[in-house]
């Protein structure tokens, strides 16, 4: 007997990703359940060649579920993420609610997948940020090969990160610059169309935002304590993608041959690296992938052990709707978890 899997958020860009993942990988569930506000009653959405009508969360009973990939928001998953957990559904979450919490394990599953064991403290999982996800699936072969001491990183995020309005406010301007109409601002602090800006979340007291320093904590808690990361998030006009300016030094010598070399066998990592125009994979055509792709690695010869490389990611996929539904495989392929209707 299959599973019975409910995802909360079904009508935004990364619940409905998670649908259509959930679809494409066959993922053995018996019954799906698309989940959101209460505004969003009625709506349908997709699932592989099924169409689903939304129920409201407020309403509906999760006994019997198993697992619930919840795709909300922090502040939903904060109220709505133990009920569901209590109710004997394992969450896997996508917002920021629970990622440092010492009590939930905060998972991508080429990395440290062996942590997800401890979900069964308060029967929560956290997913990563998106960014994060992606720059830690690259680092994690190269951190066991020469031992990473110290990265520093510089973002290139799409507008999907910051949801379908966003998405659509990048439409919008570029649209209005083009036929010389007046350009509206509303889900970032500037023109986005034509530009970039530097900031992704709010600032903090030490001139870092929110999404630098999830950067820095999470990949502490996912890879390494020791590791020291510093991040500069931007957020570019580019609707589905991120992508990473990555220098790392690591304890031991290695090279770029070296580092190519062991990319190329590590899980979900894919080496396009060629020393010529267009040997390397951009957001454009890593869009609808789930690897997370490598390119112009090379040498730094400013400092001792050092490398520089160039990763982009879907980060609707690999940062957060994939990885979701990789950990929920994880807990059945490792026996963690078994369906409520065949166990009843």
């Amino acid at each position: 007997m299959g599973f019975k899997v409910a995802v909360v958020g079904a009508t935004g860009n990364v619940g409905r990703e998670m649908l259509d993942i959930l679809a494409e990988r066959r993922f053995p569930a018996d019954e799906v359940v698309a989940l959101a506000s209460s505004s969003s009653i009625g709506t349908d959405v997709s699932f592989g060649d099924k169409t689903l009508v939304c129920k409201a969360l407020e309403n509906y009973d999760f006994t019997g579920t198993d697992i619930c990939l919840m795709s909300a928001g922090g502040t939903v998953s904060k109220e709505w993420s133990p009920k569901i957990a209590r109710k004997g559904a394992v969450v896997i979450d996508n917002s920021s609610a629970w990622r440092m919490d010492p009590d939930v394990p905060l998972i991508v599953p080429e990395v440290n997948a062996s942590a997800v064991a401890g979900f069964a403290k308060k029967n929560i999982i956290a997913n990563p940020n998106c960014s994060t996800a992606q720059l830690v699936v690259a680092l994690k072969p190269l951190h066991d090969a020469a031992k990473i001491t110290r990265v520093v990183v510089a973002t290139y995020q799409s507008v999907s990160g910051a949801g379908k309005s966003a998405m659509d406010e990048l439409f919008a301007q570029t649209r209005s610059i083009f036929v010389s109409e007046a350009v509206e601002t509303g889900n970032f602090p500037k023109r986005i169309a034509f530009n970039i800006i530097p900031q992704i979340d709010d600032f903090m007291e030490d001139g870092y935002t929110k999404e630098e320093w999830k950067m820095m904590a999470e990949t502490k808690k996912i890879l390494d304590p020791k590791i020291k990361l510093t991040a500069t998030c931007v957020r570019v006009p580019v609707f589905i993608g991120h992508a990473e300016a990555v220098n790392v030094e690591f304890e031991r010598p290695i090279s770029a041959d070296e580092a190519r070399n062991i990319l190329r066998e590590a899980p979900g990592v894919l080496v396009i690296d060629k020393h010529e125009p267009g040997g390397y994979i951009t957001p454009h055509e890593a869009a609808g992938e789930d690897a997370t792709f490598v390119s112009r690695i090379r040498e730094d010869a400013t400092v001792e052990n050092g490398l520089s490389f160039w990763c982009v990611a879907d980060n609707l996929r690999k940062g957060a709707a994939l990885n979701a539904v990789q950990i929920a495989e994880l807990l059945i392929n490792r026996k963690l978890i078994t369906p409520k209707k065949q166990a009843a």
